[in-house]
């Protein structure tokens, strides 16, 4: 990704799934104009998810994802299948392909099932339509899958359905049209902060550069409350902790806002004079992100932590850690130390996510900015179907120093 290109986790993701040799990576080259995926007769020839990066206007940014084929077969089919099955987990929208000769099979009906228990919109594009010939009549054939899927006891309408050819170019311009169509609510614009705002007074950023800070740039979460502030006209200071005091004495304490890093949370709380507002990167990404709800419900159950218990800590990037690394020291040393219980910490990044949680008394996750939304979605979902309790890095860090009140008073208002 570019610097100023939209991150992975704030584009739709668009999947495209189907059976080996259905015709998925010819259609996906024909959308994104570029030859991302090898094509050829032979069966399985994507064996790992191909993704590209572009704009689909009106919609916007998008990823496009290239999957293996969901009827592969052996140990290495098995692995591929479950590759597809990862892409399902962060999709906004999936495109099932399938070849108009070949009756629905077990693959498909699954996926179209998977598709419908995720509530995930999907379009279903019947590729190779070139080769039924040219009297074939459309309507005909789309009451016939239509009845077919009914059959198969599958709640499919012709409204999902369309043909389509990349060979004699028929209805590739439709299926991006269909796409759009179905994705147009999900488009609707979302802000981290300035629609929490009632006045145009200064607001102060926190950002502190440690050793656990990115090389030469500021996270992710940051540049977006950045921008977004500046987009709306407000005045923002960016400072250092080590700055915060002196700044706030130039501005006469004249700020409706100061926002943190979590990691200097208690701090800052110390500075910051009670009648100005404070909260942090990571509890305005809960709200973004859509768990704001469901991670203050999760908090509550900090108390209850007993001797024993087990903590996932999930992140939802890979970096290197440090030696006073959030997620694996200072977290765990933190909950420790505010319960006075021993505890036992798994940890988790990337794209890793356990299935089974049963093992673990609490979720703690990170602000998941580089997730997209329906991923951390489905996170929060599997943790609390289980029965578990999810929170994330804000929340927990605000309970722990005692501050989560004021962290949270913004967004109660």
């Amino acid at each position: 990704m570019s610097l100023n290109g939209t991150p992975s986790g704030e584009r739709i993701h668009i999947g495209f799934f189907g059976r080996r040799n259905a015709g998925k990576s010819s259609l996906v080259n024909e959308i994104t104009g570029q030859n991302l995926s090898i094509v050829s007769n032979q069966k399985g020839t994507t064996t790992d998810p191909v993704k590209k990066a572009m704009e689909l206007l009106p919609l916007g940014p998008v990823m496009i994802v290239d999957t293996p084929g969901f009827d592969d077969e052996g140990e290495l089919g098995r692995l591929r299948i479950q590759k597809a099955k990862d892409v399902l987990e962060k999709a906004d929208m999936a495109v099932l392909v399938m070849d108009v000769l070949e009756p629905v099979n077990e693959s498909e009906k699954q996926l179209i099932e998977m598709f419908m228990d995720r509530d995930i919109p999907f379009l279903l594009v019947f590729s190779k339509w070139d080769l039924l010939g040219d009297v074939v009549d459309e309507r005909v054939m789309l009451t016939g899958k239509e009845r077919e899927m009914n059959r198969l006891g599958l709640d499919v309408t012709g409204e999902q359905m369309i043909f389509a050819s990349v060979h004699k170019q028929q209805n590739v311009e439709m299926v991006k049209e269909k796409i759009i169509q179905l994705m147009k609510d999900f488009a609707e614009e979302k802000y981290l902060v300035k629609d929490l705002l009632t006045s145009q007074e200064p607001v102060i950023m926190v950002i502190p550069i440690d050793s656990g800070a990115p090389k030469g740039r500021i996270i992710l979460p940051q540049q977006q409350v950045l921008r977004e502030l500046l987009e709306a006209g407000i005045m923002t200071v960016v400072v250092k902790e080590t700055e915060l005091d002196q700044a706030l004495q130039r501005l006469e304490n004249r700020v409706s806002l100061v926002i943190t890093d979590s990691q200097v949370f208690e701090e800052v709380n110390k500075i910051v004079p009670k009648e100005i507002q404070l909260t942090s990167y990571s509890i305005l990404m809960s709200r973004y992100k859509g768990f704001y709800d469901a991670a203050i419900e999760g908090i509550q159950k900090m108390d209850n932590l007993k001797d024993g218990d087990c903590i996932l800590i999930a992140e939802g990037c890979t970096h290197h850690r440090q030696c006073d690394d959030i997620g694996t020291i200072k977290i765990p040393r933190w909950l420790s130390e505010y319960t006075g219980k021993k505890l036992t910490f798994d940890t988790t990044s990337g794209g890793d996510f356990p299935q089974d949680l049963s093992k673990y008394a609490m979720v703690i996750h990170c602000g998941g900015c580089m997730l997209n939304g329906r991923e951390v979605l489905r996170r929060m979902s599997r943790t609390m179907k289980q029965g578990i309790p999810f929170t994330n890095y804000g929340m927990a860090i605000a309970k722990m120093k005692g501050i989560l009140e004021r962290s949270i008073e913004i967004i109660k208002k």
